[in-house]
């Protein structure tokens, strides 16, 4: 079994073997690449993505600076739209639906290390050779997301569709479609409802109106 093979299959593996790091330094690289363009070269942004993700969805557009660990390991929808620094640490798959919005300093993380100091470096592998091992587990972000500024989504956790998480929220646990969650941990707050809609707002329409259904 190769060790991104092991990453999917969520058992230890070697974060340092040959084959991990040279799909990281690629995917560094075209970090890179990225934050060294400007804004409105769309097309080389648009090709730096083809390279450096496992998919961008039509309408997307990623602000930068951005981090990505792997790159290929992460999946997005289509209009998804992030802010400034954004990192992904795609060490399992992550997978981002349809229209999300993330804000800015929105971090994504997979990996886990194990919680006693001696295990994090003095593991052996399955040939008993010294090994410094940690595992992984996916992210999922349904469609309709919107992450506020400074979110943290850590290892495993499931968002649904159509939630709103909280400025600094620390994601730990699956949040439920239709909720708006937040807070460290984040949990969350209450359902989202037609109560929540802008025609309740009117004061802050200024003209706008809502597109028919």
């Amino acid at each position: 079994m190769s060790q991104e093979e092991r990453i999917f299959q969520g058992v230890l593996f070697a974060p340092g073997a040959q084959e991990l790091r040279a799909l990281k330094l690629k995917a560094h690289c075209l970090d890179t690449d990225y934050n060294r363009t400007y804004e409105y070269e769309t097309e080389k942004r648009a090709d730096i993505l083809s390279r450096l993700l496992g998919s961008f969805g039509e309408g997307s557009f990623i602000q930068g600076p951005i981090q990505f660990h792997y790159g290929v390991h992460t999946f997005i929808g289509k209009r998804f739209f992030g802010n400034f620094n954004l990192t992904v640490q795609d060490d399992a798959k992550v997978t981002i639906g349809d229209d999300c919005n993330f804000g800015p300093n929105v971090t994504i993380v997979t990996p886990i290390h194990p919680m006693l100091a001696n295990e994090r470096f003095r593991m052996k592998d399955e040939n008993g050779a010294p090994a410094h091992a940690c595992y992984a587990k996916p992210v999922t972000i349904g469609s309709h997301c919107w992450l506020g500024a400074n979110v943290v989504v850590c290892p495993g956790v499931t968002i649904g569709d159509r939630c709103v998480i909280g400025a600094g929220s620390v994601v730990t646990r699956d949040i439920p479609s239709d909720s708006f969650a937040a807070g460290v941990p984040c949990r969350v707050i209450r359902p989202i409802t037609k109560e929540d809609s802008m025609v309740n707002r009117p004061e802050l329409l200024g003209g706008y109106s809502l597109m028919e259904e």
